[in-house]
């Protein structure tokens, strides 16, 4: 394990928390270098500063427990801006008034693996960073919107009760459908998730996961409860959602939560500590989250991971298991990467190579000529596809895997996955676009909800609808960036680490790595 110069700490955290940055900057997080770490490489503490005051978090102090002037958290409390319509009267508050919900085990996971940054650098709710990577909505923060996922349960093994206040995490989402598909309680008490037989039972014929990347929860059920998603409105009539969602793993980012919701497990044990890192063992720069390179997430994962997919096989051998365009698809059946990783393999496509690369770009065009055309089916808004590029793109991915959950529920009942994940991205796109409540979003929302409803025709039609357990959730929330909050932190850590001669990267921008590393010119993209 890399121990930073704490010197150099000390001085990057000090201008990171001065107060002309607190605009940008709503916490710094980084693990108490007095505390040690337990057998698993977990830090015992962590510091969490703000440009008021510092705190230690552990085990003993989980919200933490103050060191210096006030508490840096104003909140812990996993249900505020609550219901939908507090959120949408007070959209990106500042710092002095947000939440940061369940801080000590999102922090102590992030930092157990190894390569995590030495500081995390948590951006305000407002702050938009365009020329950085950022986009108009975003996420990422370990605040509690940009954390908070829709969390759905219905179907088979569900009792009907409407909406639930309370939260979940995103770590409970494996192992609740492991155990709804017969995996026994004891062989997933390991895991940092819980089975939520508080709200799902067993007996389905058939779990099918639902993951709407970027799906704003509050809006979500708003539309949902005003009849805009009907089909998100009828599973709600035969099950229940909470109404603070799932609280996803930090940082609130793609790959990061699509790992830990399928693993049940955080980033510390996953390995997928973000959309973008450093790698010190191998000495990259690694940038998991992109099209090119999805096939090969499980390349990135630590020894003694199990997917969903891996947990139900080994229960029962032979079961067959589905993964739609979802990223951590190891062990199922039936799966969209492993059909592009076979497709390299035979020489039938050509190497996509690394992320951002030339090659990565030609890989991309030649996927997006195989893909429908969304312009061409009423499930898609086409004019939002000619606003936003990335909104036709992942459009026509969302219709190639409902097709493929089509025809693999097509299939004769013995052949048809008893577990099946599909994840569906326009949401994401939507809501960076324009952010949570834009008109694009909005319609992200009515496209995948449109989907979704030719879905649930045709396993009425087949008439397994009844004998289904479905749990619709996200890897994520959304908060809209604020034109007013812009600039950079890159200048004021300049200025504190050059003079000290220490090298330093700050990928994301938000993961500081902090001697031992070559400099980086300009901080990496933000990601989805």
């Amino acid at each position: 394990m890399h121990h930073p110069d704490p010197s150099a700490v000390t001085a990057a955290v000090t201008a990171l928390v001065a107060p002309e940055l607190a605009p940008l900057v709503a916490v710094v997080a980084w693990p108490d270098p007095d505390a040690g770490r337990d057998r698993a490489g977990r830090p015992l503490a962590v510091l969490v500063a703000d440009h008021g005051g510092l705190a230690r978090l552990d085990d003993s102090a989980p919200d933490g427990a103050v060191l210096r002037g006030r508490h840096p958290l104003p909140s812990t409390d996993p249900l505020a801006f609550l219901p939908h319509a507090e959120e949408a009267a007070d959209p990106s508050p500042p710092h002095d008034r947000n939440s940061y919900p369940l801080p000590w085990p999102r922090l102590a996971s992030f930092f157990t693996d190894p390569r995590s940054p030495d500081v995390a650098i948590v951006h305000t709710a407002g702050h938009y960073f365009p020329e950085q990577g950022g986009h108009r909505g975003e996420h990422g923060s370990l605040d509690v919107i940009q954390s908070r996922a829709p969390f759905l349960v219905s179907g088979a093994g569900v009792t009907r009760r409407g909406l639930i206040d309370g939260h979940a995490r995103l770590v409970d989402v494996m192992p609740t459908l492991a155990w709804a598909a017969g995996v026994e309680r004891d062989a997933l008490e390991h895991l940092d998730g819980v089975v939520r037989d508080d709200l799902v039972g067993r007996g389905a014929a058939y779990v099918v996961g639902l993951l709407w990347d970027g799906g704003h929860p509050g809006s979500l059920l708003e539309l949902a409860g005003r009849g805009e998603l009907p089909n998100v409105a009828r599973l709600l009539e035969r099950g229940c959602a909470l109404t603070g969602g799932a609280v996803a793993e930090f940082p609130s980012l793609t790959l990061v939560n699509h790992t830990s919701m399928l693993t049940g497990v955080g980033p510390g044990r996953h390995g997928v500590v973000g959309n973008v890192y450093w790698d010190r063992a191998e000495g990259r720069r690694v940038v998991p989250n992109d099209a090119a390179t999805w096939h090969r997430t499980g390349e990135l994962y630590r020894d003694g991971v199990t997917t969903l997919f891996e947990a139900v096989q080994a229960a029962h051998p032979g079961r067959r298991t589905a993964s739609v365009n979802e990223m951590t698809e190891r062990g199922s059946w039936a799966s969209t990467f492993a059909l592009v990783r076979a497709a390299l393999s035979s020489g039938q496509a050509v190497d996509p190579g690394e992320a951002g690369s030339g090659e990565s770009r030609d890989f991309v065009t030649a996927v997006r000529a195989l893909l429908p055309d969304p312009t061409a089916s009423e499930l898609v808004t086409h004019a939002r596809c000619a606003e936003d590029d990335d909104y036709a793109f992942y459009s026509a991915i969302d219709l190639l895997g409902l097709s493929t959950m089509v025809g693999l529920f097509s299939a004769p009942e013995e052949d048809r996955p008893r577990v099946a994940w599909w994840s569906q991205y326009t949401t994401d796109a939507a809501h960076h676009h324009g952010g949570p409540r834009s008109p694009i979003a909005t319609d992200g929302l009515r496209d995948c909800d449109a989907r979704l409803g030719v879905l649930l025709d045709h396993l009425e039609r087949i008439g397994v609808l009844d004998e289904t357990l479905f749990l619709l959730t996200a890897d994520h929330g959304f908060e809209t960036a604020v034109d007013e909050v812009r600039g950079s932190w890159a200048p004021a850590l300049a200025a504190a680490l050059d003079p000290l001669g220490v090298p330093w990267r700050d990928e994301g921008p938000g993961f500081l790595y902090v001697g031992g590393v070559p400099p980086v010119s300009g901080p990496g993209p933000a990601g989805g």
